[in-house]
């Protein structure tokens, strides 16, 4: 996989999560067009041929059209997407707003939309299959008393319910769609939690690093016979209560 040159397209990648799959899929030989609000101010990346930083709201249909038409022009092709961009917050559920609601379903669900047709029609177009995957949450499985995150899991369940369907209606076209879905990581969302308490979040009593999310993803790109999937990498926390 190293030496094939494909172009990997990654949101939500200034940080954390995204910022670690961009690295990674450079270091594999891939070409990336990498996005988010200010990329190009926050930069953390080494400056490479290999790398395009697009700035944008995936909220809105017309980043969604830069970062597409920049792999096109710039690498000549779209083979793997990893819809990572993403919000969430906590609130007790009657406490949640309709702005609150909106602002949800802008990045999560219609920036996933958005990219991601995009992003079929030119796999579709080049006959060569492709992979997406999405990143869902284990609250989806397993919500936790306390963890009050109603209203942004509706859009992390429905990313997965669209994972399986787009699975079944492109798979004889070789495009794979499958999804990850974290527990706790070490991102900078995290970074005024106590970790004591986060380390109760799950059965292992340990916190995840980007590294173990970007394996996960770098594996479902490579894993050719896996499609439909939602691999969780949570320490055993969707399996059942500890």
């Amino acid at each position: 996989m190293g030496s094939t040159k494909k172009t990997a397209i990654v949101t939500g990648a200034s940080q954390g999560i995204g910022a670690g799959v961009v690295e990674a899929f450079l270091q594999r030989g891939y070409n990336v067009v990498a996005n988010s609000r200010s990329i190009t101010r926050a930069n953390p990346f080494q400056a490479s041929p290999n790398l395009a930083l697009v700035d944008g709201d995936i909220g809105e249909a017309g980043t969604a059209a830069k970062i597409a038409d920049a792999a096109e022009s710039r690498f000549g092709s779209i083979d793997v997407l990893v819809n990572n961009a993403g919000i969430y917050f906590s609130k007790n559920f009657v406490d949640y707003t309709v702005e609150d609601l909106r602002s949800l379903l802008a990045v999560n669900i219609d920036g996933f939309l958005f990219i991601t047709q995009l992003v079929v029609r030119r796999m579709l177009a080049q006959k060569s299959g492709g992979s997406i995957i999405n990143i869902s949450s284990t609250l989806v499985d397993q919500p936790v008393a306390g963890i009050n995150v109603s209203v942004p899991m509706i859009t992390k369940g429905g990313l997965e319910a669209v994972t399986r369907s787009l699975a079944m209606e492109y798979v004889q076209q070789g495009i794979r769609v499958n999804a990850v879905a974290p527990g706790i990581v070490d991102t900078p969302m995290h970074k005024d939690d106590p970790k004591d308490f986060l380390r109760t979040l799950q059965p292992m009593g340990q916190i995840s690093d980007v590294e173990d999310i970007v394996n996960a993803i770098i594996y479902l790109t490579a894993a050719k016979q896996v499609t439909g999937e939602v691999l969780h990498v949570d320490g055993g926390a969707h399996a059942g209560k500890w």
